[in-house]
């Protein structure tokens, strides 16, 4: 438990967090990477060059200091993040690593704004709000890991069949290189891939939808090669998929995660709404309606830029 006088500083330096909340954070990646750039191995390298990361890592911030007296209210939060963090294979062996630079990064930023007492009442909050990551995303691996089919951590899956789904879109079929049973998982879920594109220094990590209803003895996941556009690089991963990864090839894949999901329990009429390669859940929640609920009424509208780019036409 917290201290009233640490719950005190800390929401205090909530004007401040978002003042200079991204400001830290941006400082805070690059002293972690600095310092720790075997991490550059688990954190998605775009996110951080276009400053997605920072910029999320900021509002998580910002809702852990307003809410630090009653954390209960981003345990949502929490458990979302903790689903990428449990894909991603974070450990609790990160989190001291995490709390120490973050706390640097705040000094940095803030000077002597960033008073002995504030960075001594962020330590022990850090600590608090890290025990909840922990303890929720041990849950996490636990259940992955005790599922029929499961696994922890990451498990060789083979391209079993790779289908060009449009002029930029394909579908990649896995199935676990072991031969035994994969887990099953909600329709909206993703899986998470693991690639070292030669000449990399460092392992891509890439969360990708499932794109077909449970119950298949392979997983199967639609991806639209990123191309270089108005000087955005081409992405990485996407690429080396299309382009090098064929039938035979071993990707590493951590087991299915995610709370965006298809509510299976519910009859209401569904209405399935995407852009883009952003169908890929939406079809895999279609699926599973028309397994499972043929008489549910489904309204599915999608946009694509043009016809050669519309994938699953035939859906």
């Amino acid at each position: 438990m917290l201290s009233q006088r640490t719950i005190e500083v800390v929401k205090s330096t909530v004007p401040v967090l978002e003042t200079h909340g991204t400001a830290i954070t941006s400082a805070f990646y690059q002293k972690l990477f600095h310092h720790h750039p075997e991490l550059l191995n688990i954190f998605n390298h775009a996110n951080q060059r276009e400053g997605k990361q920072p910029f999320a890592l900021a509002n998580a911030v910002y809702a852990a200091a307003a809410h630090i007296d009653r954390l209960e209210a981003i345990v949502p939060v929490v458990k979302q993040i903790g689903h990428k963090h449990r894909a991603l294979n974070i450990l609790p062996e990160h989190y001291p690593i995490v709390g120490e630079t973050l706390l640097g990064a705040m000094k940095d930023v803030l000077g002597d704004a960033a008073t002995p007492e504030i960075i001594e009442a962020w330590a022990e909050a850090y600590g608090v709000i890290a025990d909840v990551f922990i303890g929720i995303e041990a849950d996490m691996y636990q259940q992955a890991a005790n599922k029929a089919g499961g696994w922890s951590g990451y498990r060789n899956f083979v391209i079993d069949r790779k289908v060009e789904e449009s002029s930029v879109i394909t579908s990649f079929y896995l199935v676990p290189q072991d031969g035994g049973e994969i887990s099953d998982y909600l329709p909206g879920q993703y899986i998470t891939l693991r690639v070292k594109p030669e000449g990399e220094a460092y392992y891509h990590n890439r969360h990708y939808s499932l794109s077909s209803a449970p119950g298949h003895p392979y997983y199967r996941i639609t991806v639209k090669r990123e191309d270089e556009l108005d000087g955005k690089p081409a992405g990485i991963v996407s690429n080396w998929l299309h382009r090098h990864a064929e039938v035979g090839t071993v990707l590493e894949v951590t087991a299915p995660a995610g709370t965006f999901t298809l509510d299976t329990d519910s009859d209401l009429p569904l209405a399935l709404i995407s852009g883009g390669v952003g169908l890929t859940p939406m079809v895999a929640m279609l699926e599973s309606v028309l397994l499972n609920q043929p008489d549910r009424k489904v309204t599915f509208i999608h946009a694509a830029k043009c016809g050669s780019q519309h994938a699953m036409k035939l859906h």
